[in-house]
């Protein structure tokens, strides 16, 4: 049986905690901010931890976990 690949997109937008959870950049902070609130902008700082069933879809894009 071949190894699987690792999807390269994934190893460089996510991380995974000691715990197993998976972290994420937040979306929608590149274009428009003008239209989005200062209390929006300032909650989509630093990464956020994915719910189950995104995090579970993750873990399948990356096989083997993240390469070190």
């Amino acid at each position: 049986m071949p190894k699987m690949k690792t999807t390269s997109s994934a190893k460089k937008r996510f991380k995974i905690t000691a715990t197993g959870k998976v972290l994420a950049g937040p979306g929608k902070k590149r274009h428009n901010l003008s239209a989005r609130s200062q209390k929006v902008k300032r909650q989509n700082r630093g990464n956020q931890v994915l719910r189950d069933q995104d995090a579970k879809t993750v873990m399948q894009w990356l096989p083997y976990g993240l390469p070190r």
